[in-house]
């Protein structure tokens, strides 16, 4: 599945951060990338200081660009202990 496809359009343009409730934007290929390999080197951890595992396919950023919400098999996970902050 690509970035582009990680997330049904008419899901995103609904989805808010649940902290911030600000919109949410899917991550540019770059940042993927870069928390996708922190993760498979064990140096990404969520906000409750848990390591990430590496096995998602997409990330939806906050529009300030401080928390990042993983999404695995299709679906965001959008608990705010499981955010990333970058």
């Amino acid at each position: 599945m690509s970035t582009a496809t990680a997330v049904d359009p008419e899901l995103l343009a609904i989805l808010r951060c649940p902290e911030s409730l600000q919109p949410l934007r899917l991550a540019e290929d770059s940042l993927l990338r870069r928390l996708q390999d922190q993760a498979r080197h064990g140096t990404l951890q969520n906000l409750q200081g848990a390591d990430v595992a590496p096995n998602f396919e997409a990330l939806l950023v906050r529009e300030d660009g401080k928390r990042a919400y993983l999404v695995r098999d299709g679906i965001p996970v959008m608990l705010i202990d499981e955010a990333v902050a970058f």
